[in-house]
């Protein structure tokens, strides 16, 4: 584990050392080690060909948005707005979450006995604005993004031909997916820390006066 990058879920859970929320995450050595790793892994890459670290950012900072994920979204605009050109990723990703922001899961399954379930939603595109500060490629990544995030039940072999169109590769496509799949574990993980965090907050004074 990087000495330089504190633990990213005890950073945006407010975690204090020796607390009662650390010493819950201590009964899960591993685990804890682990899901540092998959974030040093993911946002501190040692190979940045296929992804860029502004680019991770991006996605980073638009899917803790879709999750209205307040704190995890502001830390990753924060990191993109320090990196070369950030800024204006970063205005331009709290534009498109204006528009992005809905309420799911949604979609269409294939034809079959799953189509009973079927619930009709909005298709995101990224505005003409956000396409001319991301470009094809990033606005692609972020379409596939809302995808996953909102309508998973239409993920397909089409949907990541979009995104080869787009110019990402084969590998920079497993990079993108697995920056969806961690932030949405990262998110709830902190949500249900934070929310335990609260209620023991709250049931202290009751107990102290009981």
């Amino acid at each position: 584990m990087s000495t330089q990058s504190p633990d990213i879920i005890d950073l945006l859970a407010a975690i204090e050392p020796g607390s009662f929320l650390d010493r819950i995450r201590n009964q899960r050595p591993e685990t804890r080690i682990n899901a540092q790793k998959s974030y040093l892994a993911l946002f501190e890459p040692v190979n940045e060909t296929d992804v860029t670290r502004a680019e991770r950012l991006v996605l980073a900072a638009f899917v803790a948005g879709l999750h209205q994920a307040a704190g995890a979204t502001e830390f990753y605009v924060a990191g993109l707005s320090e990196a070369s050109g950030g800024a204006s990723l970063a205005a331009a990703v709290r534009t498109e979450l204006i528009k992005a922001v809905t309420e799911g899961p949604y979609g269409h399954y294939p034809t079959g006995p799953l189509s009973v379930e079927d619930r009709p939603g909005p298709v995101y595109s990224v505005s003409d604005f956000g396409r001319a500060v991301f470009g094809a490629k990033l606005s692609a990544a972020l379409e596939h993004a809302h995808l996953l995030v909102f309508r998973p039940r239409e993920a397909s072999p089409d949907a990541l031909q979009k995104l080869l169109n787009a110019g990402w590769t084969t590998t920079a496509i497993v990079t993108l997916s697995q920056l969806v799949a961690f932030l949405s574990f990262q998110i709830r993980v902190v949500a249900a820390l934070s929310a335990l965090g609260t209620a023991v907050q709250a049931r202290a004074p009751r107990a102290a006066a009981e």
